[in-house]
């Protein structure tokens, strides 16, 4: 890594607005770095500001690799340093041109692993004509593994495909044996252990047949690459690597990273060890704790400006992480003046709750903060369904962060199927589903005529013989026709190629699915969406890989009102911010989560999850704490049982919120109704005036 000296007045401009802890993160040298970045402290503009400061200082943009966790969040960085590097470069011809149009490699691990395995994927033995997986198929494809070796028909329960995947890809991301996973995390499946290894061998093996992989083989080549005697060749390409959200790495991203760059040079991460949070993904806070000790001469600096929340609430959220007991000391702190201590709200059950929160979102709306400003996070998904009926009931729109994404839609798989097919011929997941959508052609017709194309090394002239069904007589040949067209096209008229198989399965898609005009509709954006594309394969795995979650009002039906409340999940709120904040359920239980209280490593991350709801807030913070939960079953149940307010604001913490009521007590109400006061006096009274 080799950089030259900046002028004064040229790192000027590239520092300016920046606090000087900022400023020293940002122009840092050529060592390792590890930015330590609590919420709100200007993580993002940090990062972009040490791009732009790389480049200013001699390096070329395109040697400069960005590692983020979202295609987002790699888009918005490199938006960020182009405008940082325009402006400094504006009316001085003294500049290099490098310093405006920064082409930085940037993305997800994944895109960029698939990005450089197209590249040198040669030089361990892999064709750059391989398809991905997504989650969805590889589930389909650990399953008709899993049907071939009859493990679902031993007169025992084994694991269905989605765990198999699950407790496979732990192993592969976690870097642990599978009696280890089997042990920590899916006990019940401890006894299945050899099974579990035949299937993934042949899951393995079944991949490597048909040049096809999963998203965890990307990151399993990418590390095998760098691991090979063409590891040079990748790492000749970077002087500077650095990695967003460092805190969300799992154990084989880290490797990539050392791999990348073995002794640091031109390494800087950014990451809050205080919102790691992800281990379900099999990421690891060790990575951010031990960074220093992977990377020796590491410079560790801290963020704590917090530019978001007022200083209460940081009062607040500082307190409940500093009795986490292994983390990167940090106090986080605002120039903000005023704010009022967070609310702590104690319900009598989930309804009073409910009613509260809709009050006080009403209440902050007629105050002139709209429904988009407020949030209301909880821990599992079904937390917010009393809320959701509630809100419909009176008429509040909202929006709930999660769902089905797009690219998991069935016509949207159906139709990038057939370019996947047409990409590569062995990739049976894509074969076998477009094989299905022709009227009388089933699951075992479906997988002859696979065979059949695999015998014939991919050449799809092979399909011209067979003989089809009555029913399909007409659409039999034109569809062979399609898919020797289309692995004949060139692959950079993609949008041609998506216009061809949207046609010929248009008619199928009416046949199949309700609402086809809405679901045609989104084919078309599709089609539209394939014109930026001019390489087929990378089209195919940014469908995979980055997919859109939506591509517009086509189809759903259009809303009429422009404001909406926010309903989130804490895991999806983590990155965002709000004006009012409703942190609901916090009760022992369900923050932690029953379920996450095995071990103490797994209770301290519910509480990095709780400080990640609270941190969201920059002006109001609500924590609400139900007293009553009403047995869960069938219909409604009078059996109940009392909740202890969640052990992350212990009564050491209570101080630091202005604790209330969800309804006034008696006093209070009989003062504001000016009623009489109920006393036991009284009552007994009343009773013996009865006789």
């Amino acid at each position: 890594m080799t950089t030259s000296q900046i002028a004064p007045e040229v790192a000027e401009r590239v520092h300016e607005g920046l606090n000087p802890a900022q400023r020293a993160a940002a122009s840092h040298g050529a060592g390792p770095l590890l930015i330590v970045a609590g919420a709100g402290t200007g993580k993002t503009n940090t990062l972009a500001h040490r791009v732009a400061y790389l480049i200013a200082s001699g390096i070329t943009p395109n040697r400069i690799l960005l590692l983020t966790f979202t295609r987002r969040a790699a888009g918005e960085m490199k938006r960020r340093v182009d405008a940082l590097l325009r402006r400094v470069a504006t009316g001085d011809e003294r500049l290099p041109e490098t310093l405006s149009g920064a082409k930085v490699w940037g993305g997800t691990f994944h895109s960029v692993a698939a990005r450089l395995l197209r590249v040198h994927g040669r030089d361990i033995g892999l064709e750059p004509n391989f398809t991905i997986l997504d989650r969805a198929d590889a589930e389909d494809l650990m399953h008709l593994c899993r049907t071939e070796l009859a493990l679902g028909k031993q007169g025992r329960r084994f694991p269905q495909k989605g765990t198999c995947l699950d407790i496979y890809s732990r192993c592969v991301n976690a870097q642990l044996p599978l009696e280890d996973i089997l042990r920590t995390v899916f006990p019940w499946c401890k006894e299945d252990a050899e099974d579990l290894r035949r299937l993934f061998v042949e899951y393995t093996d079944t991949k490597e047949s048909r040049q096809i992989l999963d998203y965890d083989d990307l990151l399993l080549f990418w590390r095998g690459l760098l691991d090979s005697p063409a590891g040079d060749r990748v790492r000749e390409r970077f002087d500077a690597v650095l990695i967003d959200e460092y805190q969300d790495t799992n154990a084989l991203q880290a490797d990539i990273v050392a791999l990348l760059r073995p002794d640091g040079t031109g390494v800087t991460a950014v990451g809050d060890d205080a919102q790691a949070v992800y281990s379900f993904r099999a990421a690891t806070i060790r990575n951010i704790l031990e960074f220093p000790q992977r990377f020796e001469g590491t410079t560790v600096l801290t963020l704590e400006q917090n530019y978001r929340s007022t200083q209460p609430v940081l009062d607040a959220t500082n307190a409940i992480i500093a009795a986490s007991s292994q983390r990167y000391d940090k106090t986080l702190w605002t120039d903000r003046d005023g704010g009022a201590r967070p609310a702590l709200v104690t319900c009598r059950d989930e309804v009073e709750q409910t009613d509260y929160v809709i009050e006080r979102i009403l209440g902050h709306r007629e105050e002139g903060l709209a429904l988009k400003q407020q949030a209301v996070l909880f821990r599992a998904a079904h937390h917010s369904a009393a809320l959701e009926l509630e809100l419909s009931r009176r008429n509040i729109p909202f929006y709930k962060y999660g769902g089905l994404k797009f690219v998991e839609m069935a016509h949207v798989k159906d139709l990038s199927s057939f370019l996947r097919l047409a990409e590569n011929p062995l990739d049976s997941m894509a074969g076998l589903r477009v094989l299905q959508l022709i009227p009388g052609v089933g699951p075992r017709i479906a997988a002859a005529l696979m065979d059949a194309l695999r015998d014939a090394n991919g050449d799809f002239d092979t399909w011209v013989s067979w003989r089809p069904p009555e029913i399909s007589v007409k659409t039999w040949p034109d569809f062979v026709g399609l898919m020797r067209n289309l692995a004949h096209a060139p692959s950079t008229d993609v949008s041609a190629q998506l216009h061809a198989a949207r046609i010929f399965y248009a008619p199928l898609a009416e046949q199949r699915y309700d609402n086809a005009a809405a679901r045609l509709a989104d084919l078309e954006q599709i089609e539209m969406l394939g014109s930026r594309f001019n390489d087929r394969a990378r089209f195919l795995a940014e469908m995979t890989l980055d997919a859109p979650n939506w591509t517009g009002d086509f189809a759903q039906p259009p809303t009429l009102d422009e404001d909406f409340l926010i309903l989130s999940t804490i895991h999806s709120a983590k990155g965002l911010e709000w004006d009012a904040v409703y942190v609901i359920h916090a009760a022992d239980g369900n923050i932690p989560a029953d379920l996450a209280c095995g071990s103490a490593e797994e209770i301290e991350e519910e509480r990095r999850l709780f400080y990640v709801a609270c941190t969201r807030a920059k002006d109001h913070l609500y924590v609400l704490h139900p007293l009553r939960y009403y047995a869960a079953g069938r219909g409604f149940s009078d059996r109940y049982g009392y909740a202890q307010r969640t052990r992350f604001v212990p009564d050491t913490l209570r101080p630091l919120f202005a604790e209330s009521q969800a309804r006034p007590t008696s006093d209070e109400a009989d003062a504001e109704s000016g009623g009489i006061e109920a006393t036991t006096t009284r009552i007994r009274e009343g009773i013996k005036a009865m006789w």
